[in-house]
């Protein structure tokens, strides 16, 4: 008998499936357990081409993807929050190699309120869910209203539906709360010179403009996706994912006379997962979320069913970075009962904007837990 083990990835365009795989086995176990590890690979549902093997996944927060994701936001506009520091596809953060009028676009000015941001993101993931509806005009399936409009309407209709207003989106208030949190991140990790006002260890050396940016598109890009999952009608799709990868686990399982089997979802892909899970009962060992926005209300408001502990899970670790913007609710044990099932870990993500899912599967928080179950990989 041999374990297996099941990875369901978060946001944003991905790697090739086998290369993700493989980087994740690199990260969790120390090696490629290539036929007893398998990936849910939903990337292409929303993001059609894979990165290129070379290129660094944005999501994982490492300074050259950072870079790229600033310069290729949507329109040029989500690197306006700090367009002085966003460089070209070969520079580093901060090098301030394309500006404004390189790039031919009209930024809106560094560090613009907050609510403006929210506003305008919640416009853009409207749009693209439109977009991929196929019904011009019209919204996706499970869409909020807005859907139809287009240009100035739609950031407009986004701002009033900010949380305290009139119409406010499900899913407005993590979106803001994320906002906000990622300021005073972004505050309290600018590189401060002189005595005594040393930043974070772990903190890039990136003045707040260019800490701004790169909070900002992790906001805006795990919105945009986590949007289209419960509102855009992209969650069927995502879960079916899921389901293939715990099918053909549990055919080697079955294959082989059984062997312990962990789960490990990243962010939406940890909502995924869970909805999966809970909808099957299926019988898991351990099941990871890592960097989960399971902890939010809002989050939780989309269920489709009450949180709860999914029937076959036997242990559930979760685990997040007190920085991390999507996990903004770092405890799940109060929400998904039995809570003796669930533990609760804060570990350190070194990454730049402390959501990298290498990061925290490389933490011995959750490298330890996983390897107790799956024991050694032959």
């Amino acid at each position: 008998m041999r374990p297996r083990i099941v990875y369901v990835h978060g946001c944003g365009p991905k790697p090739r499936a086998e290369l993700l795989r493989a980087e994740w086995d690199r990260a969790l176990l120390g090696r490629d357990a290539n036929g007893t590890s398998f990936l849910a690979y939903w990337a292409p549902l929303l993001h059609p081409e894979p990165l290129p093997d070379r290129e660094p996944d944005p999501m994982e927060g490492r300074p050259g993807a950072a870079a790229r994701a600033e310069a290729g936001a949507v329109g040029g506009r989500d690197a306006g929050a700090g367009s002085g520091a966003v460089g070209g596809r070969d520079a580093g953060v901060g090098s301030g190699a394309v500006g404004a009028e390189s790039a031919g676009e009209s930024f809106p000015p560094p560090l613009e309120d907050p609510a403006r941001f929210v506003a305008r993101a919640a416009a853009e993931a409207a749009e693209a869910a439109r977009g991929r509806s196929g019904r011009p005009g019209g919204a996706a399936p499970g869409g909020t209203g807005g859907m139809g409009e287009t240009g100035g309407e739609a950031a407009s209709a986004a701002e009033d539906r900010t949380p305290g207003r009139a119409g406010a989106g499900p899913l407005d208030g993590w979106l803001l709360d994320m906002a906000y949190l990622a300021e005073a991140l972004a505050l309290a990790e600018e590189p401060r010179p002189g005595p005594g006002a040393e930043p974070l260890p772990s903190a890039p050396s990136l003045a707040r403009p260019g800490r701004t940016a790169l909070f900002r598109n992790l906001v805006r890009r795990v919105y945009q996706d986590v949007h289209a999952y419960f509102l855009g009608g992209a969650g069927p799709a995502v879960r079916q994912a899921v389901a293939d990868a715990l099918d053909a686990a549990e055919a080697g399982r079955a294959a082989e006379g059984g062997g312990p089997l962990v789960v490990v979802g990243h962010g939406l892909g940890s909502v995924a997962a869970y909805e999966v899970l809970a909808e099957r009962g299926q019988p898991v060992d351990l099941f990871v979320t890592i960097g989960s926005p399971l902890g939010s209300a809002e989050v939780q408001g989309c269920l489709a069913a009450p949180p709860a502990v999914p029937s076959g899970t036997a242990l559930w670790l979760n685990a997040s970075d007190a920085r991390d913007l999507v996990a903004l609710d770092h405890t799940l044990r109060p929400d998904f009962a039995p809570p003796g099932r669930v533990t609760d870990v804060l570990v350190r993500n070194v990454s730049a904007h402390h959501h990298g899912a290498a990061d925290y599967l490389s933490d011995p928080l959750v490298q330890g837990p996983v390897h107790r179950v799956l024991g050694r990989i032959a």
